[in-house]
């Protein structure tokens, strides 16, 4: 699971980082800093609650696995 912020949405709510501070950052402005690697099976509920309370739907998450990690497996759907 990768997530991505749309930069020009993000306004700097704080709701994604207030809701899942293990998946979510922020810059000194207050956005969303999405994590950089792909998220752990174990923080994908934290993630997934973090975007679904963005109120400017700033964040997507796209849940494909890679092929490469044989410890992730999962459903490919994604929010957007």
């Amino acid at each position: 699971m990768r997530i991505r912020v749309d930069r020009d949405k993000c306004v700097g709510h704080g709701r994604c980082y207030a809701i899942a501070p293990e998946v979510y950052s922020d810059d000194e402005r207050g956005h969303c800093v999405p994590p950089a690697v792909a998220i752990a099976r174990d923080l994908e509920a934290q993630a997934r609650r973090g975007a679904d309370n963005c109120p400017e739907h700033a964040i997507s998450i796209d849940a494909r696995r890679s092929a490469s990690n044989s410890t992730d497996r999962g459903d490919p759907t994604s929010r957007s």
